[in-house]
């Protein structure tokens, strides 16, 4: 029997497949578990619009990170924080830290999981931190840290 796969089942396929499994498997354990449907001509132009609808959201998702990625490649910020003897700084500035900046200062919201600092800013001076906007874009930030 031909079935579309509406769920990845393990051992069998992933998520809109289209697979030929005995009629008992499909009967008894696929259908009433609605892990997987017959493939009927309807159902296959069904799952194949769908797919063309996702291609596009993730193709428009991409031109938007790469948007963001050359905007934020243009961009500087300055974060303030307080200082000790010979510029060092007391702790150590955070990926938060950093997104608050930017957003206060570009009106840019990023999420702070997405910043990837190399290794813990603890002194001043200036910075390149690298945004993880889409698994395919990253785009670098200049953050220049300066005493209070």
């Amino acid at each position: 029997m031909k079935i579309i796969l509406q769920a990845d089942v393990k051992g069998t396929g992933k998520k809109g497949q289209i697979l030929e499994v005995a009629d008992g498997y499909a009967r008894n354990f696929l259908f009433p578990k609605k892990l997987a449907i017959e493939a009927t001509t309807g159902n296959i132009q069904d799952i194949s619009h769908k797919k063309a609808l996702e291609d596009r959201r993730k193709l428009k998702e991409k031109e938007d990170a790469i948007q963001l990625g050359n905007k934020l490649n243009a961009l500087q910020i300055e974060v303030k924080t307080k200082t000790g003897e010979g510029g060092r700084l007391f702790g150590s500035v955070t990926s938060k830290e950093i997104a608050d900046a930017l957003k206060k200062q570009h009106s840019v919201e990023i999420d702070k999981r997405k910043l990837d600092i190399k290794e813990p800013i603890k002194a001043l001076g200036s910075y390149e931190v690298h945004v993880k906007i889409h698994p395919e874009v990253i785009a670098k930030l200049q953050v220049h840290v300066s005493a209070i």
